[in-house]
């Protein structure tokens, strides 16, 4: 296996590494389904984790990108950043691995710290990768055509990690022995081996030598760097307001639906699931529009349609938990999926296409340890809120009164956990305001945005009037979004 730099990346190499990154991301995001998300906190919460456990996991991942600043540094001076991110993926895969130990740990405070502490050491790791696949894919790809690459990883990386969410949520619900934490141990072993999986796959990707624009900065000045470019400062800005608004509220839904409202872990990962098959779905309506329009017009669609999904959690449940919460559940995380895919995508273009050619390590380190950084804080804030919020209650009553009678109706009853959904929904007001601060070429508005995305979904679903469409649609993963060429519009 070879890990130096080629010498020479010709157009077969870059499409067999594309092939290689839709693969690599796939069986990636099977990992996170089978150890983080649902099944993490769902493991936390069975150590007995408090709100600021819970935040201080979430927030983890985000304080741990500081690890790319020595990154950075080591890229530079090492400059072969698919050795660096083949071997510090694989450092993560092997602690995932060892997670499952953790189980065996008899105190459940012990095993918490323990849980935090391993949590530390994979997302640093992940980290240090993740800053070296950054740079290496931004003078790989090039920043052109990028709505159609990102889209299909994204697809692919949806249906694999809703298989293994759903076997493991299945599993941890109906594990047959008296002892849950073993059904969490085989998860967590799990994980760590099919990681290995997407780390053969990364190593197929070819890697470019690095290019040299001039003599080697300081690390300080090269990070200085991208917060004195004027235009990707905005960038930074959006990313900052985005990371902290989202991460306030995010990181907690999970336990609002198993605690406040009473869901199991099983019917949880479903709900975990339905926005993802939604992300899927309309991942290929994104990747196109994000190529044929902008990524700023795709979230100034997409953002706010997000937030409102936050905020109607709480609305689901009044005046409590009834026939019709979950089915409303379903739906707010369908439209929640597909909004995020849009965000997703087209956050990930931003950086990679304002970035100038040549600094995109330290373009791309600054955004993302920027953003990192307040979803960190985002997320310990929002785990002590939580605890003060947990005896306080906001009710807005509607009464009427009749000489039969007087009746109240609730219109508005915000109790622990949904005082964050709102505070989330408040200070997305100022992301979009970040938002329309970002310069991206010519602007398009929202109404086009939409009338480009029915355009394309009607465009879709027309194939399904013959047999021959119906078949093309059931193909499309493999056929269509495989076959389609990269190429700016």
């Amino acid at each position: 296996m070879r890990l130096a730099p080629d010498p020479t990346v010709t157009p077969a190499d870059v499409s067999r590494g594309k092939s290689a990154l839709v693969k690599d991301a796939a069986w990636a995001s099977m990992v996170g389904a089978l150890y983080g998300g649902v099944i993490l906190t769902g493991f936390a919460l069975e150590l007995g984790a408090s709100p600021w456990h819970i935040g201080l996991l979430a927030a983890i991942p985000f304080l741990a990108q500081a690890a790319q600043l020595p990154a950075i540094a080591l890229i530079e001076h090492i400059r072969q950043r698919r050795k660096i991110a083949i071997a510090a993926v694989s450092i993560s895969r092997v602690i995932i691995c060892l997670l499952a130990l953790v189980t065996l740990i008899p105190d459940a405070q012990t095993a918490l710290r323990a849980l935090l502490v391993a949590q530390v050491c994979i997302t640093v790791f992940g980290s240090v990768a993740g800053c070296s696949v950054n740079a290496w894919m931004h003078q790989l790809l090039g920043g052109q055509g990028l709505g159609d690459l990102f889209s299909r990883r994204l697809f692919w990386s949806t249906v694999l990690a809703s298989l293994g969410a759903l076997g493991a949520g299945h599993l941890v619900q109906h594990w047959p022995g008296s002892e849950p934490l073993q059904a969490y141990a085989l998860c967590f072993a799990a994980a760590g081996l099919v990681g290995f999986i997407s780390v053969h796959y990364l190593a197929q990707v070819p890697e470019p030598v690095m290019q040299r624009t001039g003599p080697r900065e300081p690390l300080l000045a090269m990070l200085r760097g991208p917060f004195e470019d004027a235009e990707f400062r905005r960038v930074i800005v959006f990313m900052v307001a985005w990371n902290f608004a989202s991460n306030l509220a995010a990181p907690f839904i999970t336990v609002y639906l198993l605690q406040q409202l009473g869901y199991g872990i099983g019917t949880v990962t479903t709900l975990w699931i339905a926005s993802q098959v939604a992300n899927a779905l309309t991942l290929y309506l994104w990747g196109r529009l994000s190529d044929r329009l902008s990524n700023k017009a795709i979230l100034a669609v997409a953002l706010p349609a997000y937030l409102g999904c936050i905020v109607a959690l709480p609305f689901s449940a009044l005046p409590e938990v009834h026939a019709l919460t979950l089915p409303l559940l379903y739906v707010i995380h369908l439209a929640m999926g597909g909004a995020s895919g849009g965000i997703t995508l087209a956050t990930g273009n931003l950086g990679l296409k304002l970035a100038p050619q040549g600094r995109g390590t330290s373009y791309l380190g600054a955004v993302g340890l920027a953003g990192a950084t307040a979803g960190g804080l985002a997320a310990m804030a929002g785990g002590g809120l939580a605890d003060w919020f947990a005896a306080r209650e906001l009710a807005v009553l509607v009464q009427w009164t009749a000489p039969g009678g007087a009746h109240h109706i609730t219109v508005l009853n915000f109790r622990h956990w949904e005082f964050l959904f709102g505070l989330s929904f408040l200070c997305g007001w100022y992301v979009l305001h970040a938002l329309s601060r970002i310069r991206e070429g010519r602007e398009h508005s929202e109404r086009a945005v939409m009338q480009e995305f029915v355009a394309e979904a009607s465009r879709s679903l027309v194939q399904l009037s013959s047999t021959d469409g119906l078949r093309g649609v059931l193909l499309l993963p493999f056929g269509r979004l495989r076959d389609r060429r990269l190429k700016p519009r």
